[in-house]
């Protein structure tokens, strides 16, 4: 599959957004998300002794930063030119590999981990990716990657439940197992399941803040790129949006946004432009208290 078809099947969001990168850098957003679809096949088996494959494609770049597994190294010229750093691949890589054990998160900073490794770390990258290196960038980036995350979270409760996997922490909800969520959403309105309402209600509100600081830190891309990304995030945040306007109906089915909504939000994104004439605010540093110490989190 090409990095376009890849981009429009999985990532339709993400793939109406890239129509406003450009040639040059919206092929390079496509060939980062294919390399990213790649991994996630690996680790969900989608892709033949996958999870073993990545854990050896780990191993390889801990040791010797290059992997002599075909599918890997045929992203390698791209990723040697974009200087992604190894150990961001590397932490990407493990948040992968964690899904594949039982997935039962206990607490909202265990969350924020999760979410920083499956999604900041392709925030990171894509700095890459848009041209843009500064360094007060990185935080921004994270935080808009870590908010997608939370919103995908949000909007896949029952999905993720019907695969063994409960990301809302025990935290919010007490130690509820995947099959009793499943069991409770063909009783929604029992007072049993209000506990899962609850937690995607908080999910979707821990999202807000870090969306606002990803949003803050638009102006440090590239305009085309600052467009784009803008695009991408009040799409995506846009499915949040929905689920509170219905009372966050976690238990029929995955939200998606139409077209003519696409473009409400594709207009709105211009707005944020007006970021570029304003002293970009600074990185609040609390966001990131429960991720301090993984790569590129100051």
């Amino acid at each position: 599959m090409t990095a376009d078809k890849a981009l429009a099947v999985y990532g339709k969001s993400f793939h109406w957004a890239r129509r406003f990168l450009g040639q040059h850098m919206g092929m390079r957003a496509e060939q980062l998300y294919q390399f990213c679809r790649v991994l996630d096949d690996m680790a969900d088996g989608d892709i033949q002794h996958g999870p073993k494959r990545l854990g050896r494609i780990r191993k390889d770049l801990l040791t010797a930063d290059t992997a002599s597994d075909p599918l890997f190294t045929n992203f390698q010229p791209f990723l040697t030119k974009q200087k992604f750093p190894t150990k961001v691949i590397m932490a990407l890589i493990d948040g992968l590999l964690s899904d594949q054990k039982p997935v039962r998160i206990k607490s909202e900073a265990e969350l924020l981990s999760y979410a920083y490794h499956v999604a900041g770390t392709v925030g990171i990258l894509m700095c890459n990716v848009l041209d843009c290196d500064d360094e007060q960038a990185l935080g921004h980036a994270i935080d808009l990657g870590i908010a997608m995350q939370l919103t995908n979270i949000a909007r896949d409760v029952l999905e993720d439940a019907g695969m063994g996997r409960r990301y809302l922490p025990a935290s919010w909800v007490g130690d509820l197992a995947p099959e009793q969520i499943v069991a409770l959403a063909k009783i929604p309105g029992d007072d049993a399941a209000l506990p899962v309402t609850n937690a995607v209600s908080r999910l979707l509100t821990l999202a807000d803040d870090y969306y606002k600081s990803g949003i803050a830190g638009l102006s440090y891309l590239p305009l085309r790129a600052h467009i784009s990304i803008a695009v991408a995030a009040l799409v995506y945040r846009q499915i949040g949006v929905q689920l509170a306007q219905q009372n966050y109906p976690w238990h029929g089915g995955r939200q998606t946004t139409s077209i003519s909504t696409k473009i409400r939000c594709s207009l709105r994104a211009f707005g944020t432009l007006r970021l570029r004439f304003q002293k970009a605010a600074p990185h609040e540093s609390n966001l990131h208290d429960a991720i301090r110490g993984l790569p590129h989190v100051r």
